[in-house]
């Protein structure tokens, strides 16, 4: 389906005014292209917009629309900015292969497996060394219980791993 025509007074003023407003935002973006597109966006709010009284100074109402444009399109690419710094602030995810993302969580469900046979107290001890990498002292403290517990729950959980007991 074909769309509309645009109203005369609109399309006389395109034909009369978009050389001159791509030219003058060229020259306050310095970019060409990027004023192309703000002027097309420029078209679009004047041929949407709902007031039907006829357009008596042209230019002036497509200076303020560009401007709006303009602010709005400052706005984004501030933002965009912003992300983008943000991102690079953070640290290089690992990226797996397929193959090794499998395996990975392969491994994890096995080991979920090998602990699920441990109290809770000895798996969390597990835990606390292998993933959060606290050593025995911070694991007693953390857990309130002695060193001599905390190494002998850390011994039960590696014999569970290593010689599965359940085989």
């Amino acid at each position: 389906m074909a769309s509309p025509a645009p109203p005369p007074d609109i399309e006389q003023i395109y034909q009369a005014h978009q050389p001159w407003l791509k030219s003058w935002l060229g020259r306050k973006l310095g970019d060409i292209h990027c004023a192309s597109d703000i002027v097309q966006d420029v078209f679009v709010r004047l041929l949407s917009r709902s007031d039907p009284t006829p357009i008596k100074e042209p230019r002036a109402l497509l200076t303020t629309i560009a401007q709006r444009v303009l602010a709005s399109h400052w706005r984004r690419e501030q933002l965009e900015r912003a992300y983008l710094d943000a991102l690079a602030q953070q640290p290089v995810p690992l990226a797996l292969s397929p193959e090794a993302h499998s395996i990975l969580l392969e491994t994890l469900h096995e080991v979920d497996q090998l602990l699920q046979g441990l109290p809770q107290a000895v798996r969390q001890a597990f835990l606390l060394s292998q993933l959060d990498g606290l050593k025995q002292a911070e694991i007693a403290a953390v857990m309130g219980i002695s060193l001599t517990t905390v190494k002998r729950y850390l011994m039960r959980a590696a014999m569970q791993c290593y010689f599965d007991q359940s085989a």
